[in-house]
């Protein structure tokens, strides 16, 4: 028997690259999660889930703010 590193499977799920992503944004990961994800996760499906979690993101911030502003609570 051996304690060898488990088999990982050869293709990451969208949900998985969604999951990587939102660690990625908030900035705490752990080396052995990124040596999966790099084996696991197609870069280009990493690029697509981060350009629209920005967006997300951005979208969210200007939702927030026009909120913010028109309940009169900045002025």
């Amino acid at each position: 028997m051996s304690d060898g590193p488990k088999p990982v499977s050869p293709r990451g799920t969208h949900l998985q690259t969604m999951g990587a992503v939102a660690w990625s944004f908030f900035g705490v990961r752990r080396s052995s999660d990124l040596e999966r994800d790099v084996q696991r996760l197609n870069p280009v499906h990493v690029v697509i889930a981060g350009v629209i979690g920005a967006a997300l993101f951005i979208l969210v911030l200007v939702l927030l703010v026009k909120w913010v502003v028109g309940s009169g609570v900045a002025a």
